[in-house]
């Protein structure tokens, strides 16, 4: 018998004792003393107690974490002593589990089963061949099914490229940008008036939550049988990166049109963007020009405050064009003014290169960004993050549970003077 209980049984005698002494009126010296003395007893009973349920727990979960570990083999001699006579017993007449019988179903109910069920092994009931029969092909060789190996999804290129996430509860958002040029005068003459005044105006770049994009999948009871708990979280994740990946387009290639945003490269003339058309081959020069007109517009200090993104058939040209005479790259050129931390390589956020199959070259476009005194060049407005939602009724009929992921988010710009597009890069 467990201490804990040992001592429980005791408490419940003191209590009584207890109980048909103080109903006396008239108490000896003697009932009084063993009063006193059944009453330091029942406190320190009261501490063994407490100290022998924290050493049974500690006992239980030594025992749960062993037979979490046994090797497959040891589990399949705990299934071979498993006894289908005592959940019999136990579903008609109450009979209490033990031995390896309790253990395996304490075991399934911890893995895949309620708590109010008495699960039995397929083993038992002879549905499956048990560890050590043979059939006519040989020895069984069972399948474990290892914890599922996540799709790749490419790494957030909006926040890479200098982009600020905001989130927001509900209603919209507004940043009031300065477009007018407020100009400085001297006074002319001892009487004379300083330059007139200048008006001063702001343009609104308002986030709204009109753009919902959404990933709705089923996940069948042949699945969830398969990898349990952990196939759920495996789909989330799933789920988080599609939609992380189709976000990441939507900010710089989204049409603006069926439920998408305007992206920053799609809506550059209406945001008022600079884009230069190279029509020739990058190099760092072209880059270069760039920077220097990011400086012109006080958008950037040096080339070390600059973001580019490009594709990697760019970068492939820019470090396969030696400098004339040397052993150096245009990309090693570029890399040596604008860090390689700066640098984004994007097959997602820019479209693949196209061309006339007739004569023209295969173009590509690139990105440049700056903050310039702490504004970031961009912002992508989330309403309450992504939005899991579970419906196990929905396919009920199947067994089945269908996931439904929802985002709603915007994109705007600061300052277009932060951003530059370079197009018909060959």
């Amino acid at each position: 018998m467990l201490e804990s209980v040992k001592i429980q049984k005791r408490q419940s005698e003191i209590r009584q004792n207890l109980s048909e002494l103080v109903g006396k009126d008239d108490l000896t010296d003697d009932e009084t003393r063993k009063i006193n003395d059944l009453d330091k007893e029942y406190q320190t009973n009261e501490t063994r107690y407490r100290a022998a349920l924290i050493a049974e727990d500690e006992e239980r979960q030594d025992a749960k974490g062993e037979l979490e570990t046994r090797s497959d083999r040891e589990y399949a001699e705990l299934i071979d002593q498993f006894e289908v006579r005592q959940v019999v017993l136990a579903l008609n007449e109450g009979h209490q589990l033990d031995g390896p019988t309790a253990e395996v179903v304490q075991e399934m109910r911890t893995t895949a089963h309620g708590p109010n069920r008495l699960p039995v092994p397929w083993q038992a009931l002879a549905l499956e061949t048990r560890a050590g029969e043979t059939v006519a092909s040989g020895t069984p060789d069972p399948i474990t099914t290892r914890p599922i190996i996540d799709r790749l999804f490419p790494q957030s290129v909006a926040a890479r490229m200098g982009g600020s996430m905001i989130s927001i509860g509900q209603g919209e958002t507004e940043w009031p940008v300065v477009t007018s040029s407020v100009t400085a005068g001297w006074q002319p003459t001892e009487t004379g008036d300083v330059a007139g005044p200048t008006q001063y105006t702001t343009l609104d770049r308002p986030l709204k939550p009109d753009h919902t994009l959404g990933i709705q999948m089923k996940i069948t009871r042949r699945s969830l049988k398969q990898s349990g708990a952990a196939l759920e979280q495996a789909v989330r994740r799933d789920m988080n990166g599609a939609i992380q990946q189709e976000l990441d387009k939507a900010v710089f290639r989204g049409s603006g049109s069926n439920g998408e945003p305007t992206g920053i490269l799609t809506g550059a003339a209406g945001f008022g963007i600079t884009e230069t058309a190279l029509d020739a081959a990058p190099d760092w020069a072209e880059f270069r020009a760039a920077v220097v007109r990011f400086m012109l517009a006080n958008a950037a200090n040096s080339p070390n405050a600059v973001r580019l993104m490009i594709r990697p058939e760019v970068w492939s040209t820019l470090d396969n064009t030696l400098i004339s005479g040397t052993a150096v790259s245009e990309w090693e050129r570029l890399t040596r003014n604008i860090p390689t931390s700066n640098v984004v390589l994007s097959n997602n956020a820019l479209a693949a290169p196209v061309s006339d199959p007739v004569s023209d070259p295969a173009e590509s476009v690139a990105l440049m960004t700056t903050s310039a005194g702490g504004t970031a060049p961009f912002y992508v407005g989330m309403w309450g993050g992504v939005d899991l939602i579970r419906d196990p009724y929905s396919d009920a009929a199947s067994g089945g549970l269908r996931l439904t992921a929802l985002a709603t988010m915007d994109v705007t710009i600061s300052r277009a003077a932060q951003l530059e597009i370079l197009t018909d890069i060959q």
